[in-house]
């Protein structure tokens, strides 16, 4: 039965994506898709020619199924995903069912479709190459900021922006993941830490980049996102977020190319769990170590 349209279902797509890495025992940090796709007998093909804006096609044929990616966007981060967003639409509970009416779906992966199928698939694809436990361990060993992100995305082979978005979701600082093109914003993530400051707006597409910012300044010149350069600064959380008290943060920004889009990611120390996060995780050691039956020598 084809699922009635609805917001996206996060847990689900992430739950799917969770089951699938124990049926193969995937338990490290980088995750082959095709892999994955072989070991279901679907066919993955590299297609030059894809419509603009199109990531990725599912083609069913009989019983078989195959996948295309598209190559023009020559990350390897971004084709991995694009392979595992149409994993997520093999794998998610309705997928199939809702859009292979004709046999072939175009997809358009990347966090860019406002389509529920679509959010799907992307949380899905994010949940298999980077999977949560290694990736909070991973998380753990670096300061929180850009570094963090560009160091896992090296390791997980997957795409800066797709990194930085995993990353806010699982870390215990606080930040907030930003993705702007020219003085207008695409979208927002927030982590849980960052959520502890009281009032904060949330920052909706098309939002103004406020004025003042490294942001701003950054945007202001065009050949700054096309090269790929970098800034950094001080700000405040609030000139971005509101909220009923200042907060300081630190501001990172990142050109992201031919996609003609700037990363910004907004720490602040000031609201970081991380430190509740590594007590919880002692007293889980603590309680294991308990467990263990002592013997006499």
């Amino acid at each position: 039965m084809t699922r009635k349209p609805g917001p996206a279902r996060r847990s689900v797509a992430e739950a799917a994506a969770g089951s699938v890495l124990r049926q193969m025992k995937i338990e490290g940090l980088w995750v082959d898709p095709e892999a994955i796709a072989a070991s279901k007998g679907i066919v993955v093909k590299a297609k030059p020619d894809t419509a603009s804006g199109v990531s990725g096609m599912l083609i069913k044929a009989g019983d078989k199924f195959g996948i295309m990616y598209a190559t023009d966007i020559p990350s390897r981060g971004f084709q991995r995903f694009s392979i595992s967003h149409e994993l997520g639409h093999y794998f998610i509970e309705g997928h199939p069912e809702a859009l292979l009416t004709t046999g072939i779906h175009q997809s358009r992966a990347g966090f860019v479709s406002g389509d529920p199928y679509e959010q799907e698939a992307d949380h899905f694809a994010a949940a298999l190459l980077m999977p949560e436990l290694p990736f909070k361990k991973a998380i753990a060993d670096h300061d929180a900021g850009l570094g963090c992100v560009e160091t896992l995305r090296k390791e997980c082979e997957t795409s800066l922006t797709a990194t930085a978005i995993r990353y806010s979701s699982l870390t215990s600082d606080g930040v907030a993941v930003i993705c702007s093109a020219g003085d207008a914003i695409d979208w927002c993530f927030m982590s849980d830490g960052l959520k502890q400051a009281k009032g904060l707006s949330w920052l909706r597409k098309g939002t103004p980049v406020p004025a003042g910012t490294v942001t701003a300044s950054f945007n202001a010149k065009p050949e700054n996102i096309r090269t790929g350069e970098r800034d950094a600064g001080d700000g405040q959380l609030n000139d971005w977020l509101g909220g009923e008290r200042v907060y300081r943060v630190s501001e990172e920004v990142v050109g992201l190319g031919r996609y003609g889009r700037t990363l910004t990611i907004l720490t602040c120390k000031n609201l970081s769990l991380r430190a509740e996060a590594e007590e919880l995780e002692d007293d889980e050691d603590a309680l294991v170590e308990s467990w263990k039956p002592r013997f006499r020598k």
